[in-house]
C-alpha cells in the first residue's frame, strides 16, 4: 500500500476527472478547481460540494449530502479510494483531464 500525498493528489486531481469503477458500477467526480468539485453516483444522485488536500488524504463536504476524507491507495497498475477506515470502496478506472463528463447534470 502506497498512500498517495498532498503534492501528488493535487496534481491527479485539480481539474480532472475520476471515473470510478464501484463493484462494476461506475461513479464520476469532477475535481473543478482547487475548492469545487462535482459526482455522479451510479444511482443518478447528483452533488456539488467543497474539497480540500490534507498530509495524505482529501475531505469533502458534498452540499445537502454526506462529508468525508478520503485516501487514494496507489499499486502497481492501480488507484484505489479507501474511506476513512481505510476500506478498499472503488478502483480509478480513468483520469480525465477537464470536466470530461459534463458533470455538473
Amino acid at each position: 500500500m502506497a498512500i498517495l500525498k498532498k503534492d501528488t493528489l493535487g496534481v491527479i486531481m485539480t481539474g480532472t476527472t475520476h471515473v470510478l469503477d464501484m463493484a462494476g458500477k461506475q461513479a464520476i467526480i469532477y475535481y473543478q478547481s482547487e475548492s469545487d468539485a462535482h459526482m455522479l453516483l451510479p444511482d443518478g444522485t447528483a452533488y456539488s460540494g467543497k474539497w480540500r488536500l490534507l498530509d495524505d488524504c482529501y475531505a469533502v463536504d458534498w452540499t445537502d449530502g454526506p462529508s468525508g476524507s478520503w485516501k487514494l491507495d496507489h499499486q502497481a497498475g492501480s488507484i484505489a479510494y479507501l474511506d476513512s477506515t481505510g476500506t478498499r470502496r472503488a478502483d480509478v478506472s480513468s483520469i480525465e483531464f477537464g470536466n470530461s463528463r459534463s458533470l455538473p447534470r
